[in-house]
């Protein structure tokens, strides 16, 4: 199994809110490693054409989440100024507020473990998620993973940014 490291303690932080352009996939865990990567591509290319610059790294925002069955992802990337969509790509917002964040420095592969920790440790903290049940599974307001690392970077040295909204 690929090594972890926690570059950081998890911690709370205040978001603002931040435009973004995204392309929603519905994966399963199995899939999601062949499908989501080459979305965020996607994406860029899409924002190249239309003349837009991104403004931040790209991200996977997590909507609904059932591990057995599927899960609902935005593939994106933050933009300065709202933008139209168009029948692929579509525009939204992020929403500000409080969100449980830390900084995981490792392959992908070590990310459900580390997901795992900031939740337990917001549950240990006795923070409220911004996650509801539904018929589809846990439905989240704003659950991501930001991919800081560059290209070319050795997969067990990516940076990503988990930060998971707080309920008010």
């Amino acid at each position: 199994m690929a090594e972890e490291l926690v570059a950081e303690e998890p911690h709370v932080v205040e978001r603002a809110a931040t435009p973004y352009v995204a392309i929603t996939a519905n994966v399963t865990m199995n899939d999601i490693g062949a499908v989501l990567p080459p979305l965020s591509s996607e994406v860029f290319e899409w924002l190249r054409v239309n003349g837009i610059a991104p403004v931040g790294a790209p991200f996977w925002k997590y909507d609904v989440i059932d591990m057995e069955h599927g899960l609902q992802v935005e593939v994106g990337v933050a933009v300065a100024e709202p933008a139209d969509g168009d029948a692929r790509v579509h525009a939204g917002m992020l929403p500000a507020g409080r969100y449980a964040t830390v900084l995981h420095v490792g392959h992908p592969q070590t990310l459900e473990t580390a997901t795992a920790r900031l939740l337990q440790w917001g549950n240990e903290s006795n923070l409220k998620w911004d996650a509801w049940p539904t018929p589809q599974g846990e439905r989240w307001e704003c659950r991501l993973e930001i991919y800081h690392d560059e290209p070319g970077q050795p997969m067990d040295e990516w940076e990503t940014e988990l930060a998971f909204r707080l309920a008010d």
